[in-house]
């Protein structure tokens, strides 16, 4: 046995190259990226009001809940700079350049939401970008102001005609429960929430960011268990304004930012300003919250 594997050890030996003592052995080749496939980046450079932050202030653990007092509960949190939330939409990182020299004003490229947008505005659906799709997308973009619009069917602008979709009946499919009280309904998969009573809609809907994979908003039956007008993240020491919470460390609240990054909340709701302001008006302690669907990209 021991001959053997000698025999065998020198016959591996002889086919091998032999590399001179200070040669480098090369790192493998990368993967070939898939065809067609590019970093989406927000198309227009972000301001200091906007900083495309990928993570986003939330809490880890489970607040210590306590009853703040009068002076705390009188001060509101503070505005969002002007053009905070604006609709920037992710494109390819070669159109952002070439939109920024001014090279393009409708892009050839098929963006990953062709076939649902072309559904909405009634164009043929193929999920191919055609000269006549790229024109009525960008006509669309311009309408709500989404920037920049060269019609890229990108995740910003699915995600607005998601909301102006959902605005008569956003729960048309039935997927949150009617019950007689108010439940506060998070819809994962489109990304927006609202707040019923019976069938009747008393908030929203409106659009908000929810957890990313690692870090999901918690599906099923929840309840508002704590308000904290004027939170501060344990995790990234930055305000949390206007945090209801559900579950555990996961709340509804503000972000001084948008909410329509690629990459998700670390499990929290996030709102615009505007729309937390208002949904803490609407929710009070022990009202229900019902989370379903699976959240879209990162």
């Amino acid at each position: 046995m021991t001959f053997r594997a000698v025999s065998v050890t020198l016959a591996l030996v002889a086919v091998l190259p032999v590399l001179p003592a200070d040669a480098a052995v090369a790192d493998p080749a990368p993967p070939a990226p898939r065809p067609g496939a590019e970093q989406l980046v927000p198309g227009v450079p972000p301001g200091p009001h906007q900083p495309w932050q990928i993570d986003t202030p939330d809490q880890v653990l489970p607040p210590r809940v306590y009853v703040p007092g009068g002076e705390e509960e009188a001060a509101e949190p503070r505005d969002a700079a002007a053009g905070t939330y604006d609709l920037v939409e992710y494109v390819p990182l070669s159109e952002a350049e070439a939109f920024a020299g001014a090279k393009v004003t409708c892009t050839k490229l098929t963006g990953p939401y062709q076939r649902q947008v072309e559904r909405y505005l009634k164009r043929k659906v193929d999920g191919k970008q055609s000269r006549a799709d790229c024109l009525a997308v960008r006509a669309f973009q311009i309408k709500q102001r989404i920037k920049p619009a060269i019609g890229f069917a990108g995740p910003v602008t699915w995600a607005r005609m998601q909301l102006l979709s959902a605005r008569k009946n956003p729960n048309a499919a039935g997927k949150c429960p009617v019950r007689t009280y108010r439940v506060a309904c998070v819809d994962l998969s489109r990304q927006l929430t609202w707040v019923q009573k019976g069938k009747k809609v008393v908030f929203g809907p409106v659009p908000m960011r929810s957890g990313r994979k690692q870090y999901p908003t918690r599906a099923g039956w929840h309840k508002v268990y704590w308000k904290h007008k004027n939170h501060w993240s344990t995790l990234y020491n930055t305000p949390m304004p206007y945090s209801q919470f559900f579950s555990g460390g996961q709340a509804f609240h503000a972000v001084y930012g948008s909410i329509y990054t690629e990459i998700g909340s670390m499990g929290c709701v996030n709102l615009r300003l505007a729309d937390a302001r208002a949904l803490w008006g609407v929710l009070k302690e022990k009202d229900r919250v019902f989370v379903w669907g699976k959240r879209p990209g990162k």
